[in-house]
């Protein structure tokens, strides 16, 4: 394999890579804690676009419990928005777990 065939495949997956972060950007993943009482949306690249919270939870009062709700509400939704990652990206490597590419939502 010749250099300018190496780089002509790079700029390709360039490509490609790009494509597929500006996709994700577009996707919306929600994570969800107390039975759904909280729920925290995200984007594919792990961005908090909003945050609902049930009326019922803040009458009463237990603020402790209610930021306990959002934290785990929001790595739920960092969660899954980190698994559909791996799977778009999967798609680009053929599987492969190429560090640097495919975990790019842990920078």
């Amino acid at each position: 394999m010749d250099l300018n065939s190496i780089m002509q495949q790079a700029r390709v997956m360039q490509e490609k890579m790009t494509k597929i972060q500006q996709e994700l950007a577009k996707k919306v993943i929600t994570g969800s804690a107390g039975g759904g009482m909280v729920q925290v949306s995200v984007n594919g690249q792990g961005e908090v676009l909003t945050v609902r919270i049930e009326k019922t939870v803040v009458e009463g009062g237990d603020i402790d419990m209610l930021q306990d709700l959002v934290v785990a509400a929001t790595n739920d939704a960092l969660r899954r928005a980190k698994e559909l990652s791996k799977q778009e990206l999967a798609q680009l490597t053929g599987g492969l777990n190429l560090p640097g590419l495919t975990n790019f939502m842990q920078n």
